[in-house]
């Protein structure tokens, strides 16, 4: 009788596909589409930015359906979603739809910042929840916290996330501001990806670059005690032994306390 469970493997990739697939639907090329559609139906500028924004917002209301649950950056989407469109209908103004893709992202950027005044940074957990924080992976994880090196390593990574995020807010802005509303949608869908691809592989670059560190000065701190254990003298070895002497030999004090 054969299994017909799928592998681990397939399944793992099936997954990055159907988020690959989620992603291109409902945050890039998805919203890109309706816009252009919208656009030569005859939509003004205003409502087919307005209309192609709620894909997203389509996405992350069915992960809450799916998964019962909303996470920071499912708020935030749906949060600049709100603003982009409120916006947009008080002003009519197209640029100032196109602003709010930099709203969630300038929070995001000072969520990260203040988190480091906090008992854990926000990319930690950000990263303990990925793992999932029951999961054998997520406790190992977890217990790595205790360590000095690896909480100045994730502080770093925080400070370097909000502070990029907080650059990419004002770049949206000059982007809207000085080129055209197809561009500027077009980098805004784009944009997001791009900073937070860079940023994952400079995690993962600066991760290992911090763990051989570690591991190079554990070994040399090793062989230091190793080496001094090899030069130190023993101590434990006992003390030879006097010889007795007679009782008519030994000091007067000696022979009081016997008595």
């Amino acid at each position: 009788m054969t299994n017909s469970a799928p592998h681990p493997v397939q399944t793992r990739d099936r997954s990055r596909l159907q988020s690959i697939a989620k992603i291109a639907v409902f945050d890039t090329a998805g919203p890109l589409a309706a816009y252009s559609l919208l656009r030569s139906a005859g939509l003004s500028t205003v409502s087919a930015l307005i209309l192609s924004g709620v894909l997203p917002g389509v996405a992350v209301l069915g992960s809450l359906i799916r998964h019962r649950r909303l996470d920071a950056v499912g708020i935030l989407v749906l949060a600049g979603i709100a603003v982009g469109t409120v916006l947009g209908l008080v002003s009519g103004n197209a640029r100032l739809v196109l602003m709010e893709g930099s709203v969630p992202t300038a929070v995001f950027g000072l969520l990260c910042l203040g988190s480091l005044w906090s008992r854990r940074p926000l990319i930690y957990r950000f990263a303990l929840q990925f793992m999932g924080q029951d999961s054998p992976r997520g406790r190992e994880f977890a217990s790595l916290w205790q360590y000095e090196g690896f909480r100045r390593l994730f502080r770093n990574f925080t400070l370097v996330w909000g502070v990029v995020y907080l650059l990419e807010a004002a770049a949206r802005v000059v982007i809207v501001e000085t080129t055209s509303t197809g561009t500027a949608l077009a980098v805004s869908k784009v944009m997001p990806y791009a900073v937070a691809g860079a940023l994952v592989g400079w995690m993962v670059l600066y991760g290992r670059r911090a763990r051989r560190e570690g591991e190079r000065l554990a070994a040399q701190a090793e062989a230091t005690q190793a080496e001094a254990a090899q030069t130190e003298p023993a101590q434990t070895e006992p003390a030879p032994a006097k010889p007795t002497q007679p009782a008519a030999q030994r000091p007067k004090f000696a022979l009081s306390a016997s008595r």
